[in-house]
């Protein structure tokens, strides 16, 4: 298995305890769970189910296609992105009911969290395109 493919596995696994964290802080601070639901539900659905999706098919995608991945450098780089959005996200989700600068960093951490998204639709994509074999001509 690839190291990438481990890694966006084990920040799914992070990120499904983030969720669960904040979930528990929503249980124990009931007044406070219209903070930590937006940043609860973006830690489990973008965090931990998006990430485990992104693993299983860099890993998988190829070989059921029959080919090789299109760019193994473009998955670490979507790996970075996506977390560092997401927890740009996660965070702002929290922040910005106490500082004004919480909305910027939710809107950074939602445009990286979309660029990486992107960078996995182009990736997975490029995999799939049958591939060409060239004509011999004699």
């Amino acid at each position: 298995m690839e190291s990438f493919v481990r890694n966006f596995i084990r920040a799914a696994l992070v990120w499904f305890g983030v969720g669960i964290l904040l979930g528990l802080g929503m249980a124990w601070w009931p007044a406070e769970h219209l903070v930590y639901r937006p940043a609860h539900a973006h830690a489990h659905l973008l965090g931990f189910v998006s990430m485990m999706i992104f693993g299983v098919a860099y890993h998988v995608i190829p070989r059921f296609a029959g080919s090789n991945l299109e760019s193994r450098r473009l998955a670490v780089i979507h790996f970075w992105v996506a977390n560092v959005g997401l927890a740009a996200m996660v965070g702002g989700w929290i922040l910005r009911v106490w500082v004004r600068w919480g909305g910027a960093l939710l809107g950074v951490g939602g445009a990286l969290t979309a660029i990486g998204a992107f960078m996995f639709i182009y990736n997975i994509w490029r995999t799939l395109q049958p591939v060409r074999i060239q004509a011999l001509s004699k």
